[in-house]
C-alpha cells in the first residue's frame, strides 16, 4: 500500500512540474508547426502558392488537426499520442509502425531545420562558407543537435516556457515584421515580382512540376498532432482541440501572408530556399528605407533561436510517444527510463545519433550545394512523415466504422459517415503527396537526379522495414 501511495504522489509531483496551459501548448505545437523554413520555396512557386496553402490548409491540416483532437480526447487515449490512437484502432503492430514512422521521420527534418539555421547565420556574419563547405556545415550541425537534446534534461515544463519565448522572439516577430514590411513596400509602389489572378494562382497544367511543387506545402502543415502526448499535463484538457484549431487557422494566415511578401518582392531567381527568408529581409527592407544591412544580422540571429526552439521541441514530442512505447516492450527496456523530471533522455540520444547519420549522408552527398541538401532533406522528410498521416487516416476510419461508442470529450462532427469521407479525401491528397516525393525538386542540377531519387527510396524503404524487424522481438522485450 506504501508502494502505491509512492507512486501516486511520485504521479502527482510529475504532472505538477509538467503542468501546460494552453497557451504553453499552443506555442509548443506552433513550433513544430508554423515554422520559416518552407516560406522561402513558397514564395518561389510564384502565385500558385495562394491554392496549394488553401488545398494544403483546409482540406488536409484542419481535418488532421480536429481527427488528432477527437481521438486524444477518447478516455485512456491521452497517453501516447499517434501510437495510443493507432494501437486502439487497428492493433498493437500497426500503432508501433506508426509511432516509429513519426518519431523516426524528424531525424532527416532536424536537418532541413539545421541547414536553414546555418543559412541564416551565414548571412548574418557575412560566411557564406558556413553554407557551402560541407565539413563546417556538419559540424555546425553537430553543435546545433547536441545542445539541443542536452537541454531537454530541464524537463516539459521549462521546455515549454523556453519554446514560449523563442516562437515569439524567432518565428512569430520576424513573419510579422516581414509582413507589415511588405504592406509598406506595396504602399509605397515598389515593384511586385509577382501577379495574382485567376491564370496565375490556379494550376491549369497537371505535370510532373505541378504536383512536386506542392509537397513543400503538405510538410508546412505536418506536426500538429504531435504535441499530444502532452495533453495530461493541460490544465483542461477539453483544450486542446481549441488549441488545434486556433493553430491550423494561424499557420494558414502565417504562410501565406509570409510567402507572399518573399515571392513578391524578390525575382524567382534569386531566391534560395536555405537562405531566402533572411535575403528578403534586406532587400525589402532597404527598399523602404530603413537599414536593411544591420536589420537583417538582427533577423538571422532571431531566426536561427526560433528554430532552434522548434528544433528542441521536435526532440521533445514523438519522443514522449516513443517512450510510451519502450515501456510496453517495443523497444529494449534500457529505453524505458527517464530521468527525474520524466524526460526520457535515452530515447533521444538514440534520435539525435540517428539525426548525425542522416546529417552525415546528406551534407556530403550534397557537396557545396546547399539547396540541394535542404530539397533532399525536405522530400524525405514529407514522404517519410505521410507514412504516418495515411495509418492515422485509415485508423480514423475504422475508429469512425467500429468503436463509435468509445467515450470522447471532443468530435470533429457529430455525424461518423461525413467524417468519413473527409478522411477518404485527405488520404487520397496524402497518397498523392507520397508519391510524388520521389520526383526531383525543379532546379536539381541533372548529374544529382539519380542520388535524389534513390537517396529518397533507400531511407524510406529503410524507415519502412525496420520497425517490422523490431517487432518480431517486442515479446522478449515485453517479458523482461
Amino acid at each position: 500500500m506504501n508502494n502505491e501511495k509512492k507512486e501516486d504522489w511520485a504521479l502527482e509531483q510529475d504532472l505538477k512540474y509538467n503542468r501546460l496551459t494552453a497557451f504553453k501548448l499552443f506555442a509548443m505545437t506552433s513550433s513544430m508547426v508554423i515554422s520559416v523554413d518552407e516560406l522561402a520555396p513558397f514564395g518561389k512557386t510564384g502565385a500558385t502558392a495562394l491554392f496549394y496553402l488553401l488545398i494544403a490548409g483546409i482540406a488536409w491540416f484542419i481535418p488532421i488537426t480536429q481527427m488528432a483532437g477527437e481521438m486524444a480526447s477518447i478516455d485512456g487515449w491521452e497517453k501516447g499520442g499517434i501510437f495510443t490512437w493507432v494501437k486502439g484502432s487497428l492493433g498493437d503492430k500497426t500503432g508501433w509502425t506508426a509511432m516509429f514512422y513519426q518519431w523516426i521521420h524528424i531525424t532527416v527534418g532536424m536537418d532541413t531545420m539545421m541547414y536553414v539555421i546555418i543559412g541564416a547565420l551565414s548571412i548574418t556574419f557575412g560566411t557564406p562558407w558556413f553554407n557551402t563547405t560541407p565539413i563546417v556545415r556538419f559540424i555546425l550541425m553537430m553543435v546545433i543537435l547536441w545542445g539541443a537534446t542536452a537541454i531537454q534534461v530541464i524537463g516539459v515544463r521549462k521546455i515549454g516556457r523556453i519554446a514560449e519565448w523563442l516562437f515569439i522572439l524567432g518565428i512569430a516577430t520576424p513573419v510579422i515584421l516581414l509582413i507589415i514590411s511588405f504592406f509598406v513596400y506595396v504602399i509605397q509602389g515598389h515593384p511586385l515580382h509577382m501577379t495574382i489572378n485567376w491564370n496565375t494562382v490556379i494550376p491549369h497544367k497537371l505535370n510532373g512540376n505541378t504536383l512536386v511543387a506542392f509537397v513543400p506545402f503538405m510538410l508546412a502543415f505536418c506536426g500538429g498532432e504531435a504535441s499530444a502526448p502532452h495533453v495530461k499535463n493541460l490544465d483542461h484538457i477539453k483544450s486542446y482541440s481549441k488549441v488545434m484549431l486556433g493553430l491550423a487557422v494561424t499557420a494558414i494566415c502565417f504562410d501565406l501572408l509570409g510567402s507572399m511578401a518573399i515571392g513578391m518582392t524578390v525575382p524567382k531567381d534569386q531566391i534560395e530556399n536555405s537562405t531566402g527568408f533572411v535575403y528578403t529581409y534586406c532587400k525589402l527592407l532597404t527598399s523602404i528605407g530603413l537599414p536593411g544591412d544591420l536589420l537583417q544580422k538582427i533577423v538571422g540571429i532571431m531566426l536561427a533561436c526560433g528554430i532552434i526552439g522548434e528544433l528542441g521541441n521536435w526532440i521533445a514530442g514523438p519522443n514522449q510517444g516513443m517512450y510510451e512505447a519502450a515501456k510496453e516492450g517495443y523497444m529494449p527496456k534500457f529505453f524505458a527510463k527517464t530521468t527525474k523530471h520524466g524526460v526520457p533522455l535515452r530515447i533521444m540520444v538514440l534520435q539525435s545519433s540517428i539525426v548525425t547519420i542522416s546529417a552525415l549522408l546528406i551534407t556530403f552527398t550534397s557537396g557545396a550545394d546547399a539547396d540541394f541538401a535542404f530539397n533532399v532533406s525536405l522530400a524525405a522528410t514529407t514522404a517519410q512523415y505521410l507514412m504516418v498521416y495515411m495509418i492515422m487516416l485509415i485508423a480514423y476510419m475504422v475508429l469512425k466504422r467500429k468503436h463509435e461508442d468509445y467515450h470522447r470529450m471532443y468530435y470533429m462532427s457529430k455525424n461518423p459517415n461525413l467524417n468519413i469521407a473527409i478522411a477518404v479525401l485527405a488520404l487520397i491528397i496524402t497518397v498523392i503527396a507520397f508519391f510524388v516525393t520521389f520526383v526531383p525538386a525543379q532546379g536539381t542540377p541533372s548529374n544529382l537526379r539519380h542520388v535524389y531519387v534513390w537517396t529518397l527510396i533507400g531511407m524510406c524503404t529503410i524507415v519502412s522495414i525496420l520497425p517490422l524487424i523490431l517487432y518480431r522481438w517486442h515479446e522478449k522485450w515485453q517479458s523482461q
